[in-house]
Order: structure tokens, then sequence, then C-alpha cells
């Protein structure tokens, strides 16, 4: 491709997303990411991060990521198979492990890795997945990058399930089947039907394979959709964030020991990929211990969720399915949706408009994040300018 040709490819494209209320602008913080940020000199009431128990900016994450950089430096080094692998990240591993209830796991440098990883790592051209249309971009490259059949289900409908599971199963095409799905779908706040799905994986033979992202730190006494309804043993990928509710980054996959020992020396996030920093590794294990410790930030993020959500809906908002936090305000058209969080912004509060190609056309939301760190003052403030916004819209 010539520099005409990429010019005016560029070009072309970036007018039409703009013109379509699809063109995202990326807004630098001039702040931490908490309850509150600075954009621009403004102080807006912040409804958009995944920081969901406020751990991002917890006074003991940082002493123990400061510590750690005293003693292990900002860089690990290596990657983790030649000399990489700092204690601190087997100290790591074994806490997961714990958290999640399995055998072993392994940490990578983002949650996206872990789906580039895990899949691809056992999953191949002679396989098929069955995988939620609703699943996370990073399921959908992962399942791509396995070159495994990919069989898309209807949403959480587990006839639809179950009809594909069957055929796949009877065509005698494949030495393996796995169904994905994520725990939380990030987009609605609905949650997998996880014990539908383990019945029909028991039925058919299936991997079962839950990216439960938006779940950690939030359902099961944080340890996730998995443990909250009491499938620990049932489900052979557990795949995790380090970001989100444990508030720093990097990710990981929890399964039985075997399964953990072949990712070790097959998945090639793990294998080519500089290990995750000595300060991350540190703070993420601090955040887990606080976790297995206490539920208080659990329960101060579910009381702000249903606080949030009961006064939008009385509002006239459409907050759609969700069962978690996470509370969209469905708004249909994409360019209505763009003016409304714009609006939002300029009265005081952070909420980004989510449209396509992130959730389907026609269905723009601005999706809301209430945490644990928010107080009840924000919220009445949040809930104050979205009644004004709304009415002047005509959104409700």
């Amino acid at each position: 491709m010539s520099s005409h040709t990429l010019d005016t490819f560029l070009k072309e494209n970036l007018e039409d997303l703009k013109s379509r209320g699809l063109y995202n602008v990326i807004d630098p913080l001039e702040s931490a990411n908490g309850p509150t940020i600075q954009i621009n000199g403004q102080e807006l009431i912040n409804l958009s991060s995944n920081n969901y128990l406020g751990l991002a900016t917890d006074e003991r994450l940082k002493e123990a990521a400061q510590k750690a950089v005293e003693e292990y430096g900002v860089g690990a080094g290596a990657v983790r198979t030649i000399n990489g692998t700092l204690k601190i990240h087997l100290e790591l591993e074994e806490k997961l492990a714990q958290f999640k209830h399995t055998e072993a796991a392994i940490a990578y440098q983002s949650g996206f890795n872990c789906n580039m990883a895990a899949i691809s790592a056992v999953m191949d051209k002679h396989d098929a997945i069955l995988s939620d249309e609703l699943n996370h971009a990073s399921i959908i490259d992962g399942c791509r990058l396995s070159k495994a059949k990919i069989i898309r289900y209807n949403h959480s409908d587990m006839d639809d399930l179950r009809q594909k599971a069957k055929e796949a199963k009877e065509s005698g095409l494949y030495n393996k089947i796995m169904v994905i799905t994520d725990g939380v779908f990030s987009m609605d706040g609905d949650i997998a039907k996880l014990p539908e799905i383990v019945e029909i994986a028991e039925e058919f033979d299936l991997i079962t394979y839950v990216d439960d992202a938006h779940g950690s730190g939030v359902l099961g006494n944080g340890a996730g959709t998995v443990k909250h309804f009491g499938l620990s043993d049932k489900i052979d990928f557990q795949i995790g964030t380090l970001s989100k509710a444990i508030g720093v980054v990097g990710g990981y996959v929890a399964g039985k020991k075997e399964l953990i020992d072949w990712l070790k020396v097959r998945s090639r996030p793990f294998l080519f990929s500089t290990a995750l920093t000595p300060a991350d590794v540190v703070a993420a294990t601090k955040a887990i211990e606080i976790l297995s410790n206490s539920t208080e930030l659990q329960e101060r993020l579910w009381e702000n969720g249903r606080y949030l959500k009961e006064g939008l809906q009385k509002l006239g908002f459409d907050i759609g399915e969700s069962e978690t936090p996470i509370t969209p305000c469905i708004i249909g058209d994409e360019v209505k949706t763009q003016e409304f969080s714009k609006r939002l912004n300029e009265e005081g509060v952070y909420a980004k408009a989510i449209v396509f190609p992130t959730v389907p056309r026609g269905t723009g939301r601005v999706r809301n994040m209430p945490t644990a760190a928010h107080t009840k003052e924000m919220l009445d403030q949040a809930l104050a300018i979205y009644e004004k916004v709304g009415k002047e819209l005509g959104v409700i």
C-alpha cells in the first residue's frame, strides 16, 4: 500500500466514523483514576472506570508497589522462561489459585493476552469452539488465532447452545469442542448461565472456558462468577484480569495443574513477552490478600450499584437487564448517544458513550460503572445531572 493509498484510506474512513457518531475521542486525565477525575481542569464524577473496588489508588497497594521497585527494580528484565520469573511471580500465582479455588494459576501481562494465550495453546484447526455472540473482543480474537471452527450461539440461549453442541459432537468432524463465555457481560451487566452451560458441557463432553474479567472481585465473595455458582471444580479454564476490581494490570488463567504446566510451555504470550513488572505483581498480590480477608469493598460496591440503578430507573432510563453493578443507559441512536455523553460531561459527570462496533448498531448506550469508592453524595449529584440532561435531550 503506497503512502498516497494509505492517506486516502485513513482520511475517508476517519471522516466516515465521525459523521456516524462512531469516532471515539480519548480524554487524558490530569489526576488519578478515582471516584472523581480531572479533565481539562474540570472536576468530574467518574462513572466510566473499571476500578470497581477503588483499589487502583489504595494506599496499601501503592506502598507495596514502592517497596517492590526498591527491591526488584522497575522491570522483570526477561521473559518468564529465561530468567524473568521472580519469586514474587510464583507467590502471586499461588495466591490466585487459592483465591479462585483451583490447583494452579498462571499470570500474563494483560487479560487480553490470556485469551490470545490460552485458547490457541489448546485448540487448533481440528477443533470447534462454541462462543456466545456477545463475548469480549479478546475472546473472539483468541478463537480466530486458534484456527478452530468458530460456532456462535445466541446470547445466553441455552437451547441454541445445546442444539449446536449436539450438531458439532454428532458431526464427528472435531477432535475437541470447547464452550466459551464471559462470566459477566461487560456491556449489559448480565451474568452467564453457568449451571446450564456446565450441564450441556457434561452431556456433550465440552471443554469449559469462562472469562471472568468483570466477575472477579465482584461476585462470589470476590472469587468470581464460577464460585458464585459453586462450580469451581466444573470449569476447566477460569480467566481473570488483574486490572478492573484488582486495580492493577495483567491477567491470569486458573485451572488444573496440568493445564497450567501446558500453558507455561505452549502459550505464546508467556513464552515471548517480558514478565509483569515487580510493582504490578506485588500490588496485585496485595489486592488479592485484601479481597481474601474481607468482603467490605464488595458490599460497598453492590450497595452503590443498587442505589444508582434504582435512581436511574425512577427517572425513566432504560438500564437493560443488568444483574451486576455495571449499569447501561441504553439510548439507541449513535449520534444521540454521543451527544448525551457530551452533555453529561459538560455538566460534571464522566460517563462514556459505547457504540458500534463495541455494541450492536442501534443499541448505543452510556455505560455507568459505580465503584466502592463513590459516596452517596456523588451518586445523588450524578442522578440530578442525568435527570437534567435526559429531559433536555428528550431521552426521558
